[in-house]
């Protein structure tokens, strides 16, 4: 899915997801579908939740991302979600325990920093209002 075809000349691989995203719409939904294979595997292998919410995440990023013309196309290329989870679970058959740790980090960093990200942007916007609203002479 991700790195079936070379450009000449480069280190830079692409496969059928980066093209299936040249389809409006619908080639990031087909393209997470078939992603999706990785994921459900990887569960019946018994994979830790932490490391499944990190396959989830990258197939995620891949498909918002890709739903930005051109754009999307080309951070395909350089995402490779699919990759991304087929190390993720050669990684957890190699060392279980350690791809779990790591993986329940990052998703719990993932999830303070989204969290954080509108609670410390409202605060800033509350700031402003309030300063400008103090220098304005009513």
């Amino acid at each position: 899915m991700d790195e079936a075809v070379g450009v000449p000349g480069t280190s830079i691989r692409f496969g059928l997801d980066a093209l299936l995203g040249l389809v409006p719409g619908l080639g990031d939904v087909v393209g997470a579908a078939v992603s999706g294979r990785v994921l459900v595997a990887a569960a019946r292998l018994g994979v830790a939740g932490s490391v499944l919410a990190r396959m989830v995440g990258n197939m995620a990023i891949d498909a918002l991302v890709g739903e930005i013309p051109l754009l999307g196309d080309l951070f395909d290329v350089g995402w490779k979600a699919n990759r991304k989870n087929l190390d993720l679970l050669e990684r957890h058959l190699a060392d279980p325990e350690g791809t779990r740790r790591g993986s329940r980090r990052l998703v719990t960093a993932a999830v303070v920093l989204a969290v954080a990200t509108p609670v410390l942007a409202l605060a800033g916007a509350a700031w402003l209002i309030i300063t400008l609203a103090r220098a304005l002479p009513f």
